[in-house]
């Protein structure tokens, strides 16, 4: 851990970001990345989650996994994504933490960066199975910043936990804005207020 740590504080150093963040969650948790809209994100989630000592996982599409990259991407905590059957990986994650894996769980809900009208809803199922809370975790180059915002229950009022989410990430940009997606699930978008 010294080392991840190390390579961390030297990323914040040079990179010309700051991390501003609420202290880590004591306890697993379902954390948001938010916006997703460039690869420059995950360099960003490892300087959060090593400076901060995060033991977390990650959700990432299969396609990651494949060849020479597959060992790495595991090594950093990678749990491969099959698009073609996604409720799968909700039910595979609540056992990992059913069986007593502990780690936070490290989810995009924008999915891929651009082309998308709303979030995915795994990290909302997932949180609520493994009755876990959410932290919100950002990047917004507006003021190049990034870190930890609040932790918090999901009621299960997913207008309400979408209004509150939707708040936090109301002035967070991402690193390339013009692929920021609103947040918004695709049950909200069905059935409008």
């Amino acid at each position: 851990m010294f080392l991840r740590r190390l390579v961390a504080r030297i990323f914040w150093f040079f990179s010309g970001w700051r991390l501003v963040t609420e202290p880590a969650p004591d306890r697993p948790t379902v954390l948001i990345g938010a916006p997703h809209t460039s690869n420059w994100d995950f360099v960003f989630m490892l300087g959060i989650a090593w400076r901060l000592d995060l033991h977390f996982r990650w959700l990432g599409k299969n396609s990651l996994f494949r060849g020479w990259r597959g060992p790495i991407m595991r090594g950093l905590g990678g749990i491969p994504v099959d698009r073609d059957a996604p409720s799968a990986v909700v039910s595979e994650v609540v056992e990992r933490i059913r069986s007593g894996e502990v780690f936070g769980l490290v989810v995009t809900p924008d999915g891929t960066r651009s082309g998308h009208t709303h979030w995915k809803s795994g990290f909302y199922r997932i949180a609520r199975e493994a009755d876990m809370p959410v932290t919100l975790g950002y990047v917004d180059r507006t003021t190049k910043t990034s870190g930890l915002g609040p932790t918090f229950e999901l009621t299960g009022d997913v207008s309400h936990d979408m209004d509150r989410i939707r708040a936090f990430y109301a002035d967070k940009a991402g690193v390339r804005p013009e692929h920021r997606v609103e947040p918004r699930l695709r049950e909200e978008l069905a059935s409008p207020k």
